[in-house]
């Protein structure tokens, strides 16, 4: 029973916090990932270079920082092009999808996380990251409905006041 308890007010807790599983990078790693690709593009060969910028992209889409998060979106729609490897398409759409979903385009994310599921539909953090946007447009539209109603209250309630005084 206790369990049963601790799992619902943690529940009730990611509600109101918008708990995921997505993880979170901290800016020293960022920076770290950031002079690998420096040196990396001092000669190195070209998969050298792509490895050291997926990692980078990885850090900055995974970042707090929003602006971090939209250079990773952008050095991956940039690289996207690039890539003829379908594993490789399947890594930056769905990084692309953290980037979006972490920045608040729900319905981006959800569209590339969907092309991610047709290239490897059984690919759990892709599915993963599906439920969490499923979620998210859930627990907004929670909230949207919340709010809305409030509002129709107060304008009632005002109204109603309104004509109690006229009477």
């Amino acid at each position: 029973m206790e369990a049963k308890t601790g799992k619902f007010f943690e529940s009730i807790g990611n509600f109101f916090t918008g708990g995921d599983q997505i993880p979170w990078c901290d800016r020293d790693i960022i920076v770290g990932c950031e002079r690998e690709v420096a040196e990396a593009n001092k000669g190195s060969s070209d998969e050298v270079k792509s490895e050291c910028i997926m990692r980078l992209s990885w850090a900055l889409v995974h970042s707090r920082q929003p602006e971090d998060v939209q250079r990773g979106i952008a050095m991956l729609e940039a690289s996207l092009s690039s890539s003829s490897n379908p594993l490789q398409v399947r890594e930056r759409l769905y990084l692309l999808a953290v980037g979006y979903y972490r920045s608040g385009d729900y319905s981006k994310s959800r569209q590339l996380v969907e092309r991610c599921l047709q290239i490897a539909p059984d690919w759990r953090q892709a599915l993963t990251l599906k439920k969490a946007i499923e979620d998210r447009i859930t627990k907004d539209g929670v909230i949207g409905i919340g709010i809305a109603a409030t509002a129709v209250g107060l304008v009632v309630g005002g109204i109603a006041a309104a004509l109690s005084r006229k009477k």
